[in-house]
């Protein structure tokens, strides 16, 4: 019997399959199509992801950077530029990677685990047993497995045959078109790398630039062909029978705009995409038996701010061990069911900035005025850093002891000064398991019976006012203390203890 049945080889269900395949779970990864699509979908990470890579040893592979990644000093949020060199603590990482990129690196480090991943083959029926879930597939073979999850995407075949239903609302008002471009170099700015069009002015890069009509986004991405996006909200209804074309993305620009800009056609095929209206929804319940939901196949918003990845991959992050605690017996009760009442409040969150992003970069002259004040608002560094933080996803505390100021918390980028040398916790938490860092000798001996599951690592430690941390495998932070001769600490230590990861052996 297989252990755990992942449906869809997308970046949410290789990170999961990696998380379960660290945790001592062999999973098998199914996809109904037969190679990667390659399509440009996502062009980077936005968020503590970044921080989730960097701590499973993927941000240099993908990077090609030898450092720690360093936070991004703007963005974006409801078309307004984000100056976030303002903030003393700034959240905010970016990896510009495109999405196929990201698929590859999370296949070639599934690969690594011994993955078994399973192309060209559909789920088309599922039926649950007390102990298992058996998935039907179209050509008749049947998988047995102790767990199943959908990471299938927003039109998810999972979540339709576990009967769960997908609530939420379909906006089909705005009309999106997107392509990889040229554009002549006498419109090139080479200070800013925007776009200089006549009759309008300059074009930020990596901005949503609004006017009355519309939204633009150049993006001159380095060492591969530019993106160039336009977002209408048209009086009329726009069909999608006919193909799109560099025509019509130029006629759209010119609204936009209310100037022209000549494009062309990179070499190669390349990014040509309309899409009409998008949904918002968030699934009635994550979890139905023996049958779990993750990333789009879970919730679907506005792609605004780009949470998406962010949102999935950490979900992922968050399931894997909880799941592979339950497929290894040592899971305390209910902790599988904390995935949702954990990761539910973050996809609300992610849901509310899309909206509220999608209402400030709207048409009209109402919105105009309520710019005007938002932009007032923005000078202002204690909203640039809620923002920062509600984009990133920082703000994130999961239910917890409210007397532990950490605890729920993503754990902080701690240095450990120990005998054998200075170790990043970054690279303390590769092999994605529960670990106490302790600074004081004296916690150690209370975790000692869960040795089996939990790794103690002492010496002094750096980027923390904490004198100890336990810190889950998602890399959040389950208990800390700040006293050494704290006997109340060693209490609530072992409560955190059994209460995240079992009764001791």
């Amino acid at each position: 019997m297989i252990d755990v049945l992942i449906v869809g080889a997308g970046p949410n269900g290789l990170m999961l399959a990696c998380e379960l395949a660290l945790a001592g779970v062999r999973p098998v990864v199914l996809e109904r199509h037969a190679a990667p699509l390659g399509e440009p979908r996502a062009n980077g990470l936005v968020g503590q992801v970044v921080r989730l890579l960097d701590r499973r040893g993927l941000y240099a592979r993908l990077s090609g950077r030898s450092t720690a990644p360093s936070p991004q000093p703007a963005f974006t949020f409801g078309a307004f530029p984000l100056d976030l060199t303002m903030l003393a603590d700034n959240p905010h990482f970016v990896l510009g990677v495109p999405q196929a990129q990201l698929e590859a690196g999370l296949a070639a480090r599934a690969d690594e685990l011994g993955v078994d991943v399973r192309r060209g083959g559909e789920v088309v029926g599922l039926r649950q047993h007390p102990d298992a879930v058996e998935a039907c597939l179209a050509d008749g073979t049947r998988l047995t497995a102790r767990f199943l999850v959908g990471a299938d995407g927003g039109h998810s075949t999972v979540r339709r045959l576990a009967g769960i239903d997908f609530p939420g609302v379909t906006n089909d008002r705005s009309v999106s078109r997107s392509a990889n471009v040229t554009v002549p170099e006498s419109f090139l700015d080479p200070d800013t790398f925007g776009l200089r069009v006549p009759g309008y002015g300059v074009v930020a890069p990596f901005q949503h630039t609004r006017t009355a009509r519309g939204l633009i986004v150049w993006a001159p991405f380095p060492g591969r062909p530019a993106i160039l996006s336009t977002t209408e909200w048209p009086d009329t209804p726009t069909s999608d029978e006919a193909p799109m074309s560099l025509a019509e993305l130029r006629a759209s620009v010119a609204r936009v705009l209310g100037a022209d800009l000549p494009i062309g056609a990179p070499d190669g095929s390349g990014l040509l995409r309309r899409l009409t209206g998008g949904n918002t929804r968030i699934a009635a319940r994550y979890r139905a038996g023996r049958v779990l939901l993750v990333g789009d196949a879970a919730h679907v918003h506005p792609a605004m701010g780009g949470p998406g990845l962010n949102l999935g991959l950490q979900d992922a992050a968050n399931l894997g061990w909880k799941l592979a605690a339950t497929v290894l017996g040592w899971a305390p009760p209910g902790l599988l069911d904390t995935y949702e009442t954990e990761r539910r409040p973050v996809a609300e969150r992610v849901v509310m900035s899309t909206q509220a992003q999608s209402a400030l970069a709207g048409p009209g002259d109402e919105i105009t005025g309520l710019r005007e004040l938002f932009a007032e608002l923005l000078r202002k560094p204690e909203v640039t850093g809620h923002i920062a933080a509600l984009m990133s996803g920082a703000d994130v505390r999961y239910p917890a002891d409210p007397a532990d100021p950490l605890a729920g918390r993503c754990a902080p980028d701690v240095v450990v000064h120990g005998d054998d040398g200075t170790i990043r916790l970054a690279e303390l938490t590769r092999a994605a398991r529960p670990l106490l860092l302790d600074s004081t000798g004296v916690y150690a001996g209370v975790a000692a019976p869960w040795r089996d599951r939990v790794d103690v690592v002492t010496g002094r430690l750096r980027g923390t006012t904490a004198t100890a941390l336990l810190v889950r495998p998602d890399c959040f932070v389950a208990w800390s203390a700040d006293d050494a001769e704290d006997a109340r600490d060693a209490g609530t230590l072992r409560a955190a203890l059994t209460g995240h990861f079992g009764s001791p052996r």
